[in-house]
């Protein structure tokens, strides 16, 4: 550690967020899992009601988290990141012991404390030169971690004889101890180094006065981002809770499929999102990052016109739509912003723009639910999602490339307060 404290910052960091977002997962997702077939409340398919509570108090919470997260300071994160999933995991135990439909509620509660914990982390582990591989480490593992919570829970109700109700809060304790620990990994990392500060900019708490300027300054690009943020949100949401659904029949006899798919998928991302690393103008990266995001709205809509046309078999479909909905979802979590930040030398904290982002897009999420609902109920949820994928690629491309040039033409000229400074990340 002593003759390499960079590598050994790099590979603490890594390891300890993925974990950490891995072992969150297990107290959100375990619901996904279940299908709860035939069972409706006032006319309403009784998952829908679940999701739809869970992601609107994930979508609260992150409302709250923009200013919670950016103006948290950095030795309370690791114990907010604790006491926000201890919250969670209670609601769960709620969610088991007060029957159906009553305890619908509990989701809401579960889903209250947990948008604030991907900021917490973020701020953790933003503006470094290893920023990049961190990132792509923690966002990594929200693919990851997806379908193994998945597979998890369909295993303690199909060969653990846990029931549906009870799965989610058994599923959650099981990552007990690896949250603990990763969360300690997380309390060791040193604050970024003088040369970090120099390199990626320095990042700081945001009041409310100094987050209203950071909008007032890109106000044609973020406007646009997060517009296309949200429908991509929304879509990659409804892929995640409703997958089982989705993939009707296949799951059944194969209920490690989402461990697989998206353990393939994680890995891809994790080896694009580490390869910006070595690209050391901020603003090239940038680009790189824009393009990386148009190519996956186009992967989204190719591989479900080659399902249509059975070329593909349902799960590579599955596997392909994942893939090119993380590949512009992921860079939006993180390093879109980082690189963003670090092109205008713009002291602020990248948590406090992907939580906002992330609060419409989860306004989004329940949006859709809705739409399905009661705009689109004769739809399944595979032609539904389907449908969801053309519109997405070809509405994403557009708001994307015109973002992109909003921010490309801010960049070449001077704005007042900022000097866009390149700087060598070696």
């Amino acid at each position: 550690m002593k003759k390499n404290p960079e590598a050994w910052t790099t590979a603490l960091g890594a390891v300890a967020a993925f974990c950490t977002y891995t072992s969150m997962y297990g107290f959100r997702k375990g619901i996904t899992a279940v299908q709860f077939d035939g069972v409706e409340f006032g006319g309403i398919d009784y998952k829908i009601w679940l999701i739809t509570a869970q992601v609107l108090g994930y979508a609260v919470s992150k409302g709250i988290g923009v200013k919670v997260v950016s103006e948290m300071k950095p030795l309370q994160r690791p114990w907010y990141i604790l006491g926000l999933i201890l919250f969670a995991e209670l609601a769960l135990l709620g969610f088991g012991v007060v029957p159906a439909p009553y305890n619908i509620v509990f989701l809401f509660l579960n889903g209250l404390p947990l948008g604030m914990v991907y900021g917490t982390v973020l701020g953790m582990l933003e503006g470094r030169k290893q920023t990049e591989i961190l990132v792509a480490a923690l966002t990594a593992s929200f693919i990851f971690a997806s379908g193994l919570v998945k597979t998890v829970a369909l295993l303690l109700m199909q060969q653990g004889g846990v029931s549906q109700l009870w799965a989610p809060f058994v599923t959650g304790l099981i990552f007990v101890l690896p949250l603990l620990l990763s969360v300690w990994g997380l309390s060791r990392l040193p604050a970024p180094s003088e040369e970090d500060k120099i390199l990626r900019t320095e990042r700081l708490p945001m009041n409310r006065a100094d987050r209203k300027k950071f909008l007032k300054t890109f106000p044609t690009g973020l406007t646009l981002l997060i517009i296309s943020y949200v429908l991509l949100s929304a879509f990659r949401d409804f892929r995640d809770n409703f997958a089982p659904e989705i993939l009707k029949g296949t799951v059944n006899s194969n209920p490690t499929i989402f461990a697989q798919t998206e353990t393939l998928i994680a890995l891809i991302i994790l080896s694009l999102m580490a390869g910006l690393r070595w690209v050391e103008n901020h603003f090239r990266a940038f680009t790189l990052i824009n393009i990386l995001m148009i190519a996956g709205a186009v992967l989204v809509g190719f591989s479900t016109w080659l399902y249509q046309l059975g070329t593909v078999s349902a799960s590579a479909w599955f596997m392909l739509t994942g893939l090119g909905m993380y590949m512009a979802y992921v860079p939006c979590n993180g390093l879109y912003f980082e690189r963003l930040v670090a092109t205008f030398r713009y002291v602020s904290t990248v948590g406090f723009i992907v939580t906002l982002a992330d609060w419409y897009g989860y306004l989004g999420s329940v949006a859709v639910l809705l739409y399905k609902n009661f705009g689109q109920a004769n739809l399944s949820f595979q032609e539904f999602f389907a449908f969801g994928c053309y519109g997405l690629s070809g509405v994403y491309i557009l708001l994307t490339v015109v973002s992109y040039g909003s921010f490309r033409k801010q960049y070449r000229k001077k704005i007042p307060g900022l000097e866009p400074v390149q700087v060598k990340c070696n």
